[in-house]
C-alpha cells in the first residue's frame, strides 16, 4: 500500500512554551522568579517570561492582552496545569522551599512507576506539579 506524502504528519518534538493568564504580574514575579527561582527573560506592564531549563513559561495579564492583534492573545481564562520536572535529589528540597514559603501542598502521589510528584498552586490558583525524572518513561 503506498502511503500519500500528505497524509504522514511530520514530527513535534516538545511543547517549547506554555502560556497561562495571571491578574497582576508584580505578584507572579514573586512567586516564580523569588520564591521558584525561575529567570526572567522578559518583562512589560503585559506580561512576564521565564525561562524553565530550555523552555519558557509565558504568563499573560490577560486582561490587558485579550484584545491585541498581534502577537494574538494567547493565554487560556481558568485553572491551567502544568508540571516542573526536578532531579530525584532536588525533589525532597522543593517540598520544603514550597512549604518554608507557606504554600500548601495539597496532594503527593507515588505513581505506578515508583516515581513521585507534588501538587500546589501559584496565587492565580494555577495548579503545579513538580514530578521526579522519567515519570513518563522518558
Amino acid at each position: 500500500m503506498e502511503v500519500n506524502a500528505l497524509s504522514v504528519k511530520p514530527t513535534l518534538n516538545k511543547i517549547k512554551e506554555t502560556a497561562i493568564n495571571v491578574k497582576d504580574i508584580e505578584r507572579t514575579k514573586h512567586f516564580y522568579h523569588h520564591i521558584l527561582g525561575l529567570e526572567i527573560i522578559s518583562q512589560t506592564d503585559k506580561f512576564i517570561f521565564f525561562r524553565v531549563g530550555p523552555d519558557l513559561l509565558l504568563c499573560f495579564d490577560t486582561d490587558k492582552t485579550k484584545d491585541q492583534i498581534s502577537p494574538p492573545p494567547h493565554a487560556a481564562r481558568g485553572i491551567q496545569h502544568f508540571a516542573f520536572e526536578c532531579s530525584e535529589k532536588d525533589y525532597e528540597r522543593w517540598k520544603n522551599v514550597i512549604s518554608e514559603n507557606n504554600i500548601e501542598i495539597e496532594d503527593e502521589i507515588t505513581w505506578e512507576s515508583g516515581k513521585k510528584s507534588f501538587y500546589f498552586r501559584d496565587p492565580d490558583g494555577h495548579c503545579l506539579e513538580i514530578i521526579e525524572p522519567l515519570m513518563w518513561g522518558f
